[in-house]
């Protein structure tokens, strides 16, 4: 286990930071997801931009997580992606 993963598994034990870690657990996921399927196809974010239409400066803002993409624009990237969005209820 690496020094990041024994922090977090410390911090959940504060009440107010496993609430945080929660709320903001959809938004991590939506933009691994993406990061992961990008870099899995060897694709840059331009090339994602070229091909899903969406700038590429509002993919690096999506992936850094400071904007939080709609569906419509996650639709688009799936599809520059050679992808199928997927949406679930847990």
């Amino acid at each position: 286990m690496n020094d990041l993963h024994k922090y977090l598994e410390k911090q959940m034990n504060d009440p107010e930071f496993r609430a945080e870690r929660e709320a903001t657990r959809t938004e991590f996921e939506v933009t691994k997801a993406l990061i992961e399927a990008r870099t899995s196809l060897n694709m840059t974010q331009k090339e994602l931009a070229d091909r899903s239409g969406i700038r590429q400066s509002n993919i690096s803002r999506i992936e850094n997580g400071t904007c939080s993409p709609t569906v419509a624009t996650l639709q688009l990237l799936a599809k520059g992606l050679g992808k199928e969005l997927s949406i679930s209820f847990r």
